[in-house]
């Protein structure tokens, strides 16, 4: 790779970085967010996902519309939209107004989800795209890895409109590198644009986490089964009309090949992994270990270098092995991960025990999410650049607009089972149980600078162990959702083809 190619990688890497770390950084300071507008309680699964869920839905459309328009164009186009709305969300006066900004911001890195790795595509031979992309990767590890501790410091000193400084400043340096390293390649033939279709998906994955919000308090509630009933008509009308569509949003064909079909999933899990996690360690992590949003962010640091090297590795491991053994390996780690969570989890969970969870979360992405891409955009011909590549995005961001919904409804329901089952053993009555609850709860939202269950909130909870309570509802979760990554591990390794070594 010459200079220039590392250059570009490394701007597109920023930029491919910056829907993600975006997200995350608001979900790990949703306390503080809350703290400031008063953010509905019911209402933080959404506020976390919006911007992620408006990306999943519109990146099936920017993909096509770069490979008419260019591809450069709209991403640069779409860097200056996410540094002028983020700068306008620090300024929010109110819940309501950062919710419709949370929505235009998602607009706009729809285009940094879509279009950075269609780019790289079309930047860089195919013979050294795993390389490429591993250095994508690479950068991604440490922009993951530093950027929640600068937020954390940012709000720690400016409080939480300081939190929307942090990724306008990437999304600058990922301009000036584009503007200067990347080249515009040719367009194409003007065709249509699939709205029907962009808009059917749209109105299924809006059910589905709507759905699965409304679930929190149950299954059988008409606001939860309603909307993923209607998600799952909105699929299957979907389906029916690409198959017809002259000029699909989404190309069912690809679908009909089994390695696309397990390296899509894969960059749905290891993404609904990570943002799901990130709730963990905001709510576990400040509630019952009271940890700061400095040192939450401080969790992310260690062996951030090493994740680097290991992304870069990962594409040298490609390329000579194929993708077949280094998704199986990622996919174990990412399992290995939650398994840490759920036998060591404790409310006085030693700190290092939070902190290797989370890199072994890291590690497994990285090591997954090379192999997976490059699998993915092994499909992408030259004037399907764009469209391929928003597929990797449509799945990872979906599986980034679902983690924070599916964690929190799936920790509702085994927290729930747990101080039922707590005040049971101790002679409570449901109704007493609930109300202890209530009590702690709001005692939490009124006093925004509490966050641990201090003695006061114990006694208000009538005896309970809600510590406990808690941290046991943490650990079902986790090993609820490690359950994904084994299965997907068993799949793709009956699935993928196998390489023979070179002698």
């Amino acid at each position: 790779m010459t200079a220039g190619m590392v250059f570009a990688a490394l701007g597109l890497a920023i930029a491919f970085a910056v829907p993600f770390v975006d997200p995350a950084l608001l979900t790990l300071n949703l306390a503080a967010v809350s703290g400031g507008l008063d953010v509905p309680p019911g209402h933080l699964g959404f506020l976390a996902s919006v911007a992620t869920m408006v990306v999943a839905v519109a990146v099936l459309a920017v993909g096509n519309l770069g490979d008419i328009y260019g591809l450069k164009r709209l991403l640069v186009y779409g860097l200056l939209a996410h540094i002028g709305v983020e700068l306008l969300a620090g300024l929010s006066p109110n819940y309501p107004f950062l919710l419709v900004l949370r929505v235009a911001d998602g607009v706009a890195l729809t285009a940094l989800a879509g279009l950075s790795l269609a780019l790289l595509t079309v930047s860089v031979p195919s013979t050294i795209r795993p390389m490429a992309i591993g250095i994508v990767m690479a950068a991604d590890a440490l922009l993951y890895g530093v950027s929640p501790l600068i937020g954390g410091w940012v709000v720690g000193i400016l409080g939480w409109r300081g939190l929307f400084l942090v990724t306008p400043g990437l999304a600058l340096v990922a301009l000036v590198l584009i503007a200067r390293y990347v080249g515009e390649p040719p367009r194409q033939p003007p065709r249509g644009l699939d709205i029907v279709g962009v808009s059917l998906f749209g109105l299924a994955l809006l059910g589905v986490i709507y759905g699965l919000g409304a679930a929190q308090t149950g299954f059988t509630s008409a606001q939860a089964w309603l909307p993923l009933l209607g998600a799952g008509l909105a699929l299957a009308v979907f389906v029916r009309h690409e198959r017809r569509a002259r000029h699909p949003a989404l190309d069912l064909a690809l679908f009909a090949r089994p390695g696309f079909v397990v390296a899509v999933l894969s960059v749905l899990t290891f993404n609904f992994l990570c943002s799901g996690f990130s709730v963990v360690l905001g709510q576990f992590g400040g509630i019952i270990l009271g940890l700061s949003a400095t040192t939450i962010g401080l969790v992310y640091l260690p062996g951030t270098v090493l994740l680097a090297g290991v992304s870069i590795l990962a594409g040298h491991l490609v390329t000579k092995y194929s993708a077949r053994p280094v998704l199986i390996t990622g996919l174990g780690v990412l399992a290995a991960s939650g398994l840490v969570m759920v036998i060591s989890a404790t409310p006085s969970m030693a700190l290092w025990v939070l902190v290797l969870a989370t890199f072994l979360l890291n590690l497994g992405t990285y090591l997954a999410s090379t192999p997976a891409s490059d699998t993915i955009l092994s499909y992408a011909t030259p004037d399907t650049a764009g469209s391929v590549a928003a597929m990797r995005s449509t799945f990872g961001t979906a599986g980034y607009a679902l983690g924070p919904t599916v964690y929190i409804a799936l920790f509702n329901v085994f927290f729930h089972r747990q101080w039922l089952a707590d005040a049971e053993a101790r002679g409570l009555s449901a109704q007493q149980a609930e109300h202890a609850v209530d009590a702690v709860r709001s005692s939490l939202a009124h006093s925004p600078g509490v966050s641990i269950f201090d003695p006061n909130l114990v006694q208000q909870a009538s005896g309970l162990t809600l510590d406990w309570d808690f941290t046991n509802g943490v650990r079902l979760t986790m090993l609820a959702v490690t359950l994904v990554p084994l299965a997907l591990a068993i799949v793709t390794y009956f699935v993928l083809p196998r390489r023979p070594r070179p002698f």
